[in-house]
C-alpha cells in the first residue's frame, strides 16, 4: 500500500482543543506501517520534545513543526478595532532540517515575546527573516489564501501565492481537506486550479485532533470546556467528527481521485533531513576573574581557599580527596558548573539570603564543601562523592539548592543581572486534567447538576497511590458502582472525565527550575511567556530541556528556611543575640531532648506521629541516629526501625551479613540503611569500583534486570577471588543488597536535611516563643497546622494571644517572655494593605488611643467595613475596653446601620474636617468638632458565639474552646485525635479507635435506591475529619450528627475483600455529655503511705464531703518495705460515693501527694 504521512496534526499540547495523545498517536501509526509522522501544535512547540522521543522509540520519522498564526498586519500591532488580527491567519511549518528548526524556534519565541496578542504571532517579514530550512503549507480554512478564496478575492489570492513563493520557493504546498465541509470542497477546487497555475504541488491533510473516530464526543466536550460553553451551545462548532488519525488506506480512499496529493506528503517526508534534538549540555561561559586564564585553575583555587576554612589541619587523605574530585571534574568538563553555581550561592549569602546546608547528592562531594555549595563535611558523614558525580558514568550532576523564600528572587535577579536576561528563563509546567477535575469539567459540560458533580468527584479517593480514575475504580466500589450502574448521565460523564483525564488544561511556570544558557536562549529552545514574571518561560517541561542540552537549576524556596531565618530576626530584634545557625554545637543535649521525648511537632521532617513514636523508643544521642531515622522512616525500610532500636539499645544482638562489612554497617548496628552503604558492600566484597558499585545501586534501585544479569557473575567472582565467598553465599549476598537497595536512602540528603532539622529542634530548645512564632507565621494559611501548633505552644506554656490592634504586627510576634501575639495578617477578610497600613500608621504616630483615634487615623480605602468587621470579630479592638465585639454589629429595630458603619463615617468626615483646616487661609476657621458616634446598649455574645465568629476569622479559637469542658474525656476516653487517626488511618487497621469532637458540617444524601445516608464532619483540638454512616446506623444516629453536638465515636479501621482502600466502620456514637456517666467506673485515688498526714486526711475528707455522688473510689496506698519493694493497699470504702464532675477533679488535682486515674 501506498506511504502515507499525516503532516498537519494537533496533538495533546494544542490546549483545549487537542485530544490526540502522543503514544497511542504512535502507536496507531506504527500498527498502520506508516513511517513519519508531522506535529503542529496551535501556535506553540510544547510538546515537540516529547514527540520526538516516542516517534524515536516507535522507529517512526519524526517531523516537527507547528501551526503559526500570521499576523494581518506586523505582529508587534496590537489593535483592539481589528478584531481579525486577534489569532491572525493559520499557516503550517515544517523544519526541514537543523537550520529550519532553529528557525522554527526563534520564529515560535518571537511570537509570544513579541507578538502576543491573545495568540503568539509571526508576520511575513518575519519569514523573510527567518524562512530558511522551512517548508510551508496553507493549512485550513482559518490559512490566509483558504479565507481569501472563501471570499472570492481571487486577485489578492494570486499576489499572496507570489508572496509565499517567494518566501518557500518549491518548500511552499496547498493542503487539501475533505471533512464534509462545503467551504472546504471550494477551496480545495480553486486549490487544484491555482496549483497547476503556479506549479505549487498539492498534500492532503486531515487536521488532526483527535486520535479515533470515537473520540470526537470527547474532544467536543475538550471543545466546549475551552470555550466556557455546554453541550446546548453548539454555535462556533467546526468539527465534523472526521478530523481523526486516519489510516493509509482511509487517506488514499478519501483522496482517490487525487492520488498526487498522498504521494506528494513523501516527498516532503523525503525532504527532512533526519537530525537530533539531544545534546550535551551547553553550559554558559564563567566569567574568570583577572589573573586566571582557565576554568579548572580558578576553581582548584577557590578549592583550596575553601580548605583552609573548612580543614585548619589539612591531613594527607583529605588532599588526596580533594585531587581525586578535582581530576574527575576536570575529566567530567564540568568545572564552569561548579564556579557558576558556587558565584550565586555564596552571592546569595553576601546578600543576607539563608541558604541550605545541602540538598541530594552533591553533599557528598569535598570540593562543593570546599567552595561552599554544600556544608555538609562528606568525609565527617563518610559521604561519597561517586554518588554525585559517576566516573564510570558521567552525566551532568544535580545541585539543587534551598533558599529562604523573601531571598529566593533575589538570587535569581543576581543570575539574570551577571549572565543576561536573554541567556535565563523559567521552565513551563503542564496543569493537566486529574481525575476529579475532569469529572467537574466533564460535569459542567454534560449539564450534570453541581450536587451530583461534587459527589462524583468526592468518591475518587484521596490518596498518592490513586495516580488514575482507573485505580480510582479499583480503590472506590462506590465509584465503580456508579461507572456501572449509576444513571446514564453519570455514566457518561464517568466515560469522558476518563477519556479526557490527562489532557492538558493549561501552562503554568515551574516553582523552583531555572535555565542559563550560554547563548541567548531562544537560539537553543522555543520560549513563551509567563504570567507573573518577567522572565521568558521555555517551553519544554524539565526533563526536556536537559534533553536538548539546557543546564537547569533548581533555586528552592523552603519554608523551613524562611521560618529558621524569622527566628534568627526575632532573636536579634527581641534579644540582641546575633546567631550563627552554622556554628551552633551539633551535641546539644537540650536539642537531642526534644527529639528523645518526641516533642518535635514544628521540626522539619521529624514531626509526624509514627516518627515521634519512634524517637521516644530511639532515643537519640547523636546527629547519626537523626540521620538513619530520616531515611528509616520511609516506606519499606520503615520495617527496620525496630530492629535498628533494639540493636541500638543491646537488647538484639548486632550481626553483619559478612565480617567484612562491619567497618561499614556498624554506625547502623549492621542494617544496610544507605544508598552509599549498597555501593561500599559491591566495592568491599567483589572489588567493584565506586563508579561501578554506584551503576549497580541504580540498576537495583530500578529493578533493572540486565544490567543486574551482566553485573552478578563479576560480583560472585570477586566475592570468590577476595574473601573465598562461595557462590551460593555471595548470591545470597547479592540478593540482600537488591532488597535494600529497593528502599536505601541517599545518606547525603538525610544528613543535610537531618541537620536542618537539628538547626529547628535548637530554635525550639533553646528560643522557643521565637521558634513558635515564626512557625505560627508561615503556616498561618493552613488551619489544621495552625491549631496543631498553637497546641504545641499550650503544651509548652507558651501562651498565643489573640490579635491586637495595638500589639500585633502582620505575622506571629513574641511580645514577652513566653508570649506571641497573633498575627493581622492572619484573619481572614484583612488583606494585605490594610495590615500595612495599620501598622505603618501605629509605628509613625503611635499607638491608637481607642476605636475612634483607630477610625480617624486610618486609611478607610485600605481598611474598609470588611476589615472593620473582621477585626472586631477577631478580637482586635477587645483592648480598648468597655465596648464588646456584640455592640460593633448591633442593629435597632428602626435602623440597620451598625455602629462600624458610624464609625467609618465619623472616620470620613474627621478626615474632611481636618483637609478642610488645612486649606483654610491663616487656619481662620470656626472649630468644629465632629460629635462622636455612642456605642449601642445591647448585650454580649454568649461565649459559644464569641468562639464560633472567631473561628470563622482566624481559623481557632482564642477565647477558649468549645470542647474545653470535656477535658477529662479527651484525657481518659478517646485513645487518639483527628489528625493523627487520619494522618496513620493503615496504622489503626483492624485496631479500635475512640475519638470525641463538635460536628461542624453534616449533608443529607440519598443512594439510587432512594435510602438515606449521611456525611459529617467533626472537629477535635487538632483538627477535622469527615465521616460517612450508611444504612441501619445513620437512621440510629442521625439525631446526634447535627451541626454542633458534641459527640464520642468508636470504630475500627478495616479493608473490604479484594479492596485497596481502608475505610472506617463507625460502631458507636453518643453525646460526649453523656461519657462519663456511661463509662466511667471507678476513680483510683494513689497516695503514698508516707506522705499521708492528719492535714492530707483532713482535705480528702472535706473534698468528699463537698462533692457526694454515686461514683465509686478506691484509694490506692503506697509504701515500701525493708527490701525496697513496693507495697500496694487497696481500699474501696462501700459508703464513699463521689460526683465525677470538673469541679471535683479540679479541686482534687489542687491537693499536693495525690494521682488518680479513671476506671
Amino acid at each position: 500500500m501506498m506511504q502515507f504521512t499525516h503532516l498537519h496534526l494537533h496533538t495533546q499540547y494544542s490546549i483545549l482543543d487537542g485530544a490526540a495523545f502522543i503514544p497511542k498517536l504512535m502507536k496507531k501509526a506504527a500498527d498502520d506501517g506508516m513511517e513519519a509522522m508531522a506535529i503542529t501544535d496551535h501556535g506553540n512547540m510544547y510538546g515537540v520534545v516529547h514527540f520526538f522521543k516516542q516517534a524515536k522509540q516507535f522507529n517512526i520519522k519524526p517531523v516537527i513543526g507547528c501551526e503559526m498564526y500570521v499576523a494581518h498586519h506586523s505582529h508587534l500591532r496590537k489593535d483592539k478595532n481589528l478584531k481579525e488580527d486577534r489569532s491572525g491567519y493559520h499557516l503550517i511549518l515544517l523544519a526541514k532540517n537543523l537550520k529550519g528548526y532553529h528557525n522554527l524556534v526563534k520564529l515560535s519565541s518571537i511570537a509570544f515575546r513579541d507578538g502576543f496578542y491573545y495568540t503568539p504571532r509571526i508576520d511575513k517579514e518575519l519569514l523573510k527573516k527567518y524562512g530558511e530550512g522551512l517548508i510551508a503549507s496553507t493549512a485550513c480554512l482559518g490559512g490566509e489564501i483558504p479565507k481569501l478564496i472563501i471570499k472570492n478575492n481571487i486577485r489578492e489570492v494570486e499576489r499572496v501565492i507570489e508572496e509565499y513563493l517567494s518566501i518557500f520557493g518549491e518548500d511552499f504546498y496547498f493542503e487539501l481537506m475533505r471533512h464534509g465541509i462545503e467551504e472546504q470542497e471550494i477551496v480545495n477546487r480553486e486549490l487544484i486550479r491555482l496549483g497547476k497555475k503556479y506549479n505549487i504541488k498539492l498534500i492532503a491533510t486531515n487536521d488532526v485532533h483527535f486520535t479515533n473516530k470515537e473520540d470526537f464526543e470527547a474532544h467536543r466536550i475538550l471543545v466546549w470546556l475551552n470555550t466556557g460553553k455546554d453541550q446546548d451551545d453548539k454555535d462556533g462548532m467546526k468539527y465534523t467528527g472526521n478530523e481523526y488519525f486516519k489510516t493509509r488506506e482511509e487517506m488514499l480512499t478519501l483522496f482517490e481521485d487525487i492520488p498526487e496529493a498522498i504521494e506528494n506528503t513523501q516527498e516532503i517526508v523525503r525532504k527532512i533531513e533526519s537530525y537530533d534534538l539531544k545534546s550535551s549540555v551547553i553550559l554558559p561561559v564563567f566569567p574568570l576573574p583577572e589573573g586566571f586564564s582557565e576554568e579548572m585553575e580558578y576553581l582548584r583555587y577557590l578549592t583550596y581557599e575553601g580548605a583552609k576554612r573548612r580543614y585548619p589541619d589539612m591531613s594527607d587523605e583529605i588532599k588526596e580527596r580533594l585531587e581525586y574530585e578535582l581530576n574527575e571534574i576536570r575529566k567530567s568538563g564540568y568545572m564552569g558548573y561548579f564556579l557558576i553555581v558556587q558565584d550565586f550561592i555564596n552571592k546569595a549569602r553576601e546578600m543576607g539570603v539563608l541558604v541550605g546546608p545541602g540538598r541530594g547528592s552533591a553533599a557528598g562531594s569535598a570540593v562543593a564543601y570546599c567552595l561552599g555549595i554544600t556544608n555538609i563535611d562528606p568525609i565527617r558523614y563518610q559521604l561519597l562523592f561517586e554518588r554525585f558525580l559517576n566516573p564510570e558514568r558521567i552525566s551532568m550532576p544535580d545541585i539543587d539548592v534551598d533558599f529562604d523564600d523573601y531571598g529566593r528572587e533575589k538570587v535569581i535577579k543576581y543570575v539574570v543581572d551577571k549572565y543576561g536576561f536573554d541567556k535565563v528563563a523559567q521552565i513551563v509546567t503542564f496543569n493537566s486534567m486529574a481525575s476529579r477535575s475532569a469529572i467537574r469539567d466533564v460535569a459542567r459540560v454534560l449539564k450534570l447538576p453541581l450536587n451530583e458533580s461534587d459527589r462524583l468527584a468526592k468518591l475518587v479517593p484521596a490518596k498518592a497511590e490513586i495516580k488514575s480514575l482507573k485505580d480510582a475504580y479499583a480503590a472506590s466500589p462506590e465509584l465503580r458502582k456508579e461507572r456501572e450502574q449509576g444513571d446514564p448521565l453519570v455514566q457518561r460523564t464517568l466515560k469522558f472525565a476518563e477519556e479526557l483525564e490527562g489532557s492538558i488544561r493549561s501552562t503554568g511556570t515551574h516553582a523552583c527550575g531555572v535555565i542559563i544558557g550560554r547563548n541567548p536562549l531562544e537560539e537553543h529552545v522555543p520560549l513563551s511567556n509567563a504570567k507573573d514574571s518577567e522572565l521568558m518561560v521555555i517551553q519544554y517541561e524539565g526533563e526536556h530541556a536537559e534533553f536538548v542540552g539546557m543546564l537547569k537549576m533548581d533555586f528552592l524556596g523552603l519554608k523551613t528556611l524562611t521560618i529558621i531565618k524569622d527566628t534568627l530576626n526575632s532573636i536579634e530584634k527581641n534579644l540582641g543575640l546575633k546567631i550563627d545557625i552554622d556554628a551552633i554545637p551539633l551535641d546539644d543535649e537540650a536539642t537531642m531532648n526534644v527529639f528523645r521525648q518526641g516533642q518535635t511537632n514544628g521540626i522539619f521532617q521529624f514531626e509526624s506521629e509514627g516518627m515521634r513514636n519512634n524517637l521516644k523508643n530511639l532515643k537519640p544521642n547523636s546527629i547519626d541516629d537523626l540521620i538513619a531515622m530520616n531515611a528509616l522512616y520511609r516506606p519499606g525500610p520503615m520495617d527496620q526501625i525496630p530492629t535498628y532500636i533494639n540493636r541500638k539499645h543491646q537488647i538484639e544482638k548486632v550481626a553483619y551479613p559478612h565480617e567484612s562489612l562491619e567497618e561499614v554497617l556498624k554506625p547502623t548496628y549492621g542494617i544496610l540503611v544507605f544508598q552509599e552503604q549498597i555501593m561500599q558492600c559491591a566495592r568491599i566484597i567483589a572489588g567493584f569500583s565506586l563508579g561501578n558499585a554506584d551503576i549497580l545501586r541504580k540498576a537495583m534501585g530500578k529493578k533493572d534486570k540486565n544490567t543486574m544479569m551482566k553485573m552478578k557473575p563479576e560480583f560472585i567472582e570477586g566475592a570468590a577471588r577476595i574473601h573465598g565467598i562461595d557462590a551460593h553465599k555471595a548470591e545470597k549476598l547479592f540478593e540482600l543488597m537488591e532488597t535494600f537497595a529497593n528502599y536505601g536512602f541517599n545518606k547525603s540528603h538525610a544528613a543535610a536535611y537531618s541537620i536542618l532539622a537539628y538547626q529547628t529542634a535548637y530554635f525550639k530548645a533553646h528560643y522557643p516563643a521565637h521558634f513558635m512564632a515564626a512557625t505560627l507565621a508561615h503556616n498561618m494559611n493552613t488551619t489544621d497546622l495552625l491549631n496543631q501548633y498553637i497546641s504545641e505552644c499550650n503544651r509548652m506554656s507558651i501562651k498565643v494571644l489573640g490579635p491586637d490592634i495595638n500589639e500585633s504586627d502582620a505575622k506571629f510576634t513574641v511580645v514577652a517572655d513566653n508570649i506571641i501575639r497573633f498575627g493581622i495578617n492572619a484573619v481572614k477578610g484583612v488583606g494585605e494593605a490594610a495590615v500595612e497600613s495599620i501598622v505603618q500608621e501605629r509605628n509613625e504616630n503611635g499607638p491608637f488611643r481607642d476605636i475612634y483615634d483607630f477610625a480617624s487615623r486610618i486609611n478607610l480605602r485600605t481598611v474598609n467595613r470588611k476589615t472593620f468587621e473582621s477585626l472586631a470579630l477577631a478580637g482586635a479592638f477587645d483592648s480598648f475596653g468597655k465596648i464588646h465585639r456584640a455592640q460593633y454589629f448591633h442593629t435597632e429595630d428602626n435602623d440597620d446601620t451598625t455602629f462600624i458603619d458610624r464609625l467609618i463615617r465619623y472616620g470620613q468626615k474627621t478626615k474632611e474636617l481636618k483637609n478642610v483646616s488645612q486649606m483654610t487661609l491663616f487656619g481662620e476657621q470656626e472649630i468644629v468638632s465632629i460629635q462622636k458616634p455612642l456605642p449601642p446598649d445591647c448585650e454580649p455574645w454568649p461565649l459559644t458565639k464569641v468562639l464560633v465568629k472567631e473561628k470563622e476569622v482566624t481559623g481557632f479559637y482564642i477565647s477558649g474552646h468549645p470542647l474545653n469542658e470535656y477535658q477529662l474525656e479527651f484525657q481518659h476516653f478517646v485513645n487518639t485525635n483527628l489528625v493523627n487517626l487520619d494522618e496513620n488511618q493503615a496504622l489503626f487497621k483492624n485496631k479500635v479507635f475512640k475519638i470525641a469532637g463538635m460536628v461542624i458540617e453534616f449533608t443529607e444524601r440519598y443512594n439510587k435506591k432512594g435510602e438515606p445516608f449521611g456525611s459529617f464532619t467533626i472537629e477535635d483540638f487538632s483538627g477535622s475529619m469527615r465521616f460517612i454512616l450508611f444504612q441501619e446506623k445513620y437512621l440510629r444516629y442521625r439525631h446526634l450528627i447535627q451541626p454542633g453536638t458534641k459527640i464520642f465515636l468508636q470504630g475500627m479501621v478495616k479493608q473490604r475483600k479484594e479492596q485497596i482502600a481502608l475505610y472506617y466502620d463507625i460502631s458507636e456514637i453518643m453525646l460526649l455529655s453523656d461519657v462519663r456517666e456511661k463509662m466511667l467506673k471507678k476513680i483510683n485515688i494513689f497516695v503514698y503511705l508516707a506522705a499521708l498526714t492528719p492535714q492530707l486526711t483532713q482535705k480528702i475528707t472535706e473534698l468528699f464531703k463537698q462533692f457526694p455522688g454515686k461514683f465509686q473510689v478506691v484509694f490506692v496506698f503506697n509504701a515500701m518495705n525493708g527490701n525496697n519493694s513496693l507495697i500496694k493497699l487497696e481500699l474501696s470504702p462501700e459508703k464513699l460515693r463521689i460526683d465525677a464532675s470538673n469541679e471535683f477533679f479540679s479541686e482534687l488535682e489542687k491537693i499536693e501527694h495525690l494521682t488518680y486515674t479513671i476506671n
